[in-house]
C-alpha cells in the first residue's frame, strides 16, 4: 500500500518537477510577457489562418474544374473504347470475309474433293472428324533445376513449367504421327504457324496461350495415338512427365472440330514453263 500511495503523490517525476520550476523562476515559460512577443504571436496565427483560409478557398473554388476534367477524360475513354470494339467487330467480319473469299479460290483453283483437302490441310477451312486430345499442363509444384540439370542450362528458369520448346516437339510429333489438322486452344496451326515465348509465356502466330494446352489433333485416332506415343517426340514428353512432374494426357476422340485459321496466305505455284540450258562436261 505504502508503493502505492508513494506512487499516486508522486505522479510527476521530481527532476521533471525540478525543471519545471527552474523554467518559471527564470521567466522563460509560458506565454510571451512583453507586447512585441505577443503582437509577434498574433500576427503569426493571423498568417498561419490566412494561409488556411486561402487554401481552402482555393481547393473549393478548383473542386468542379477539376471534376469537370475528370469527367471529360472519362468520356473520352468510353469513345476510345467504344471506338476500339467497333473496330475490331469490323476487323472480325473481314476476316471472315476474306477466309470466305480464300475458301472460294481454292475451290475454284482445284476443284472438288483436292480443293477441299488442300483448305483442310492449309487451315483455311474448318476441320472435324475423329483424332486425339492431348493435355500438357505444368507441374503441380514447379521447382528450378539444380546444376548441371539439362532443363536449366538450356535457358529453362522453371524445370516444372511447359516451354515453347516442348509444344513445338508435341506439335511436330503429331504432325509427324499422320495428324492432318492440329490446334492448340482452339487456335488452329497452319504450316506457317510460329511457336515461340515471350518471358514465361508461350506464344502461338503471336497470341498467349495460358495453361493447361489442349492439342486438338484430326486423323486416325487410335493410329495417330499410338504412332506418336511411340515416336521421339512421344517419348520426349514422357521423359518430361517422369523426371519434372509436368502432367500429361491423351485420349483419342470419336469427333474433333477445329476453326478455320484467321488469316491464311493463299499461295499457288506455277510449272516453270522455260527451256532449261543443258551444261557441256
Amino acid at each position: 500500500m505504502s508503493l502505492l500511495t508513494n506512487v499516486m503523490d508522486h505522479s510527476l517525476d521530481d527532476g521533471y518537477a525540478e525543471a519545471a520550476a527552474r523554467k518559471k523562476a527564470a521567466g522563460s515559460g509560458g506565454l510571451p510577457k512583453t507586447l512585441r512577443a505577443k503582437l509577434g504571436l498574433a500576427a503569426g496565427l493571423v498568417l498561419a489562418a490566412l494561409v488556411v483560409t486561402v487554401g481552402a478557398a482555393q481547393a473549393r473554388v478548383a473542386a468542379p474544374v477539376v471534376a469537370k476534367e475528370r469527367q471529360e477524360l472519362i468520356d473520352r475513354i468510353d469513345r476510345e473504347t467504344d471506338t476500339a470494339d467497333d473496330l475490331e467487330s469490323t476487323v472480325d467480319k473481314l476476316r471472315d470475309d476474306v477466309s470466305a473469299r480464300q475458301r472460294a479460290a481454292l475451290r475454284a483453283s482445284g476443284g472438288g474433293e483436292q480443293a477441299e483437302l488442300v483448305g483442310i490441310l492449309s487451315g483455311a477451312t474448318a476441320a472435324h472428324g475423329p483424332g486425339v486430345k492431348l493435355v500438357v499442363d505444368d507441374a503441380k509444384e514447379a521447382s528450378s533445376g539444380g546444376d548441371g540439370n539439362p532443363r536449366e542450362t538450356t535457358g529453362f528458369s522453371d524445370t516444372g513449367r511447359v516451354r515453347d520448346r516442348d509444344m513445338q516437339r508435341v506439335v511436330n510429333g503429331l504432325w509427324a504421327s499422320g495428324a492432318e489438322a492440329v490446334a492448340i486452344n482452339g487456335q488452329r496451326l497452319t504450316a506457317l504457324s510460329a511457336i515461340r515465348a515471350a518471358g514465361d509465356a508461350i506464344l502461338v502466330d503471336n497470341k498467349p496461350l495460358v495453361p493447361p494446352y489442349t492439342v486438338l489433333a484430326v486423323g486416325d485416332g487410335e493410329q495417330l495415338s499410338r504412332r506418336f506415343q511411340d515416336s521421339a517426340d512421344g517419348l520426349y514428353l514422357n521423359a518430361l512427365q517422369e523426371n519434372y512432374g509436368i502432367r500429361t494426357s491423351i485420349s483419342v476422340q470419336s469427333d474433333i472440330r477445329l476453326p478455320a485459321a484467321p488469316s491464311v496466305i493463299v499461295r499457288t505455284a506455277q510449272p516453270n514453263t522455260g527451256k532449261t540450258e543443258k551444261g557441256t562436261s
